[in-house]
C-alpha cells in the first residue's frame, strides 16, 4: 500500500485587473507537466501543499475565493519581485517585516 500522497500542481491566470482565476490543475504526470511547463516559461513556482488542495476544489476558470485573495496578492507580489516587476516608486526599505526577507534586503 502506497501512504504517500499524490502530487498535486496547480496553476492559476492572473492579468494584473481581474481576480486570479485557476487556469490549470492536475495530480501526478499531470501535476509534473504543470511543473515543467512552468519551468519552461520561467513562472515563479511556490510550495504550499495546503493551499493546493484548497484551489484544487476549484474549477478550471473559477474565481480564487475572496478568502485566499490576501494569500494569493502576497505570492504574485513576491513573483513579480524575483522577477524585477515593481512599482517605479518602491522602496524595499520600507516594504513591510511580513514581507520575506529577500524584499527587505538591499540591492545590488
Amino acid at each position: 500500500m502506497n501512504d504517500q500522497q499524490p502530487r498535486q500542481a496547480i496553476a492559476l491566470s492572473y492579468d494584473g485587473r481581474h481576480t486570479p482565476t485557476l487556469s490549470a490543475k492536475g495530480d501526478d504526470e499531470l501535476a509534473e507537466m504543470i511543473l515543467a511547463i512552468a519551468r519552461e516559461h520561467e513562472v515563479p513556482i511556490y510550495e504550499n501543499a495546503e493551499l493546493v488542495k484548497l484551489l484544487a476544489r476549484l474549477e478550471l476558470g473559477d474565481e480564487i475565493p475572496p478568502e485566499l485573495y490576501r494569500v494569493i496578492a502576497e505570492i504574485i507580489a513576491f513573483a513579480w519581485y524575483l522577477k524585477g516587476k515593481r512599482p517605479a516608486d518602491f522602496d524595499p526599505q520600507a516594504a513591510p517585516a511580513a514581507l520575506p526577507p529577500l524584499l527587505n534586503a538591499p540591492e545590488r
